[in-house]
């Protein structure tokens, strides 16, 4: 007999609502899409989101019909943006906008907030910056005085659609309390928090692992959508729960997403603690840690120069491999992860036709995200074991080999995964598998496996070392950083 279970996404520019069964089928899915603006960069409203979950779950409830029985809809979760964060008062009641994660207006507070927790909780996380909930929190609170004598609780995105599910809005999760100053390694809201910041203590949520049942549907909401006693369930980030549904929840595990920018994420049995703040560690459910970091290096030198004519690029490429040519393809300036560099310019010899760039630019990323696992070995001590991918690069089989093979490990194409699907895998871990581990393994499918290629890793081991050997001389990397 299937069992069910219910994904939410809430996005900056939408959201979307899955229903998956154990297998992780997908059986109905709905979406509702909002209108990107500059100001909506920066402010959002909680009511808007709502009403859009509700459509959603209605559209899905409807277009089932009769072709499930929805008393076998067991669970709920959501998972929303990084470091968003809302003020609600006695009644539970937003009284304000959504203070979105990329609204900039807090990067004074942002400074405040690193300074200090670096120098009252130098072993917690210290990376605030003007896209964190506490940096926000503060914002909000020097500029809306008044207000914030009425303030109950600070809540994060996820949390707001979880409370209107269930009614509690008390409750948060490990992964969205971290860039509101939670420290997860210590299981506490540190002290500095209320004694050398605007925030009271009373305002700060309970904190628990994600894919903790919290509650029930409320029995209003359920009959108006004609379902029955859902659990909800705690919720995640996006960045956590897309890593969920590629299946990357197991130590050794990591996964590359390359979309604009080049992400990685993986499970390690030890909390990394990187003194330069190249990664920072999410909690596991099942007290593991989830490192991550991103790199300014990715894909958008595709959409720049390249997004014409690309099925015949990638013809071209697959018989130019390897090209020994060292190309960077950086479309910014600087570089944030897997080293830190404010001087770093992207870079490529010159004279070289379109499709001898195009291929040794894939390569230069390849570079990077080598770079990128040498450095999580070394800070950790622990082996990648697996690496999984996703994203727009993950479409091209002649990328697929070239990384495959710079890394000299098999690399492992997931199947479409979205934050919607990780957080109806996290629902299903809470009420139907007994780990998050035992859901993604039955819910999550991978497309293909790409083997390392016996012929091009020898020669991509030399145009690896060119390519570090061209950063050394440009001073962007020196080897010592590299293994700190």
């Amino acid at each position: 007999m299937d069992v069910y279970f219910l994904g939410i996404d809430v996005g900056t520019q939408g959201v979307r609502v899955v229903l998956m069964n154990q297998d992780g089928a997908v059986k109905a899915a709905a979406e509702k899409r909002f209108e990107l603006t500059a100001t909506s960069r920066e402010e959002q409203s909680p009511q808007l989101w709502w009403e859009s979950c509700l459509g959603c779950l209605s559209d899905i409830a409807v277009s089932v019909g009769k072709e499930i029985d929805k008393k076998n809809i067991l669970s709920i979760s959501v998972t929303s943006t990084s470091g968003t964060v809302i003020p609600l008062d006695q009644n539970d009641v937003p009284m304000h906008h959504a203070l979105m994660y990329s609204d900039m207006r807090s990067e004074a507070e942002g400074k405040i907030c690193k300074r200090v927790a670096e120098e009252f909780n130098p072993q917690g996380y210290t990376g605030f910056n003007a896209s964190s909930g506490l940096s926000k929190m503060v914002w909000f609170v020097n500029h809306f005085p008044d207000k914030a004598a009425q303030i109950k609780t600070w809540i994060h995105a996820t949390d707001y659609i979880i409370g209107k599910l269930c009614g509690n809005f008390r409750i948060t999760d490990y992964t969205n309390a971290l860039k509101s100053g939670f420290d997860v390694s210590k299981g506490v809201w540190p002290d500095y928090i209320s004694e050398h910041l605007p925030i009271e203590k009373e305002w700060l949520q309970d904190v628990v692992p994600s894919g903790t049942v919290i509650g029930t549907l409320l029995p209003k909401l359920a009959e108006k959508l004609g379902l029955p006693a859902v659990k909800v369930v705690s919720g995640m980030t996006d960045g956590c729960a897309s890593q969920v549904a590629s299946g990357v929840v197991n130590p050794g595990d990591w996964n590359t997403t390359i979309g604009t920018t080049l992400v990685v994420k993986g499970v390690t049995v030890k909390e990394i603690n990187d003194p330069l703040g190249r990664l920072y560690s999410h909690r596991h459910p099942e007290g593991y840690w989830m490192p991550g970091g991103a790199s300014n290096t990715g894909a958008d030198w595709i959409t720049a120069g390249f997004s014409e004519n690309l099925t015949e690029l990638n013809q071209a490429a697959a018989q130019l491999i390897p090209t020994f040519e060292s190309a960077y393809p950086l479309m910014q300036r600087g570089e944030r992860f897997p080293f830190i560099s404010k001087q770093a310019r992207g870079f490529a010899p010159e004279g070289l036709s379109k499709e001898t760039l195009f291929t040794a630019s894939m390569e230069g990323v390849a570079y990077i995200e080598r770079i990128a696992y040498e450095l999580i070995e070394s800070l950790s001590g622990e082996t990648v074991r697996a690496i999984f991918t996703a994203g727009g690069a993950s479409n091209s089989d002649t990328w697929l080999m070239i990384r495959a093979s710079v890394l000299n490990k098999p690399v492992y194409k997931c199947g479409q995964i979205s934050g919607a699907a990780g957080a109806a895998i996290l629902a299903a871990s809470a009420t139907h598998y007994g780990t998050l581990r035992e859901a993604a393994k039955s819910m999550t499918h991978m497309e293909k496996v790409v083997e390392p290629a016996a012929e091009l890793v020898e020669k991509y081991e030399t145009g690896y070392q060119n390519f570090m050997q061209e950063l050394r001389k440009r001073n962007y990397i020196q080897d010592a950083v590299l293994t700190q």
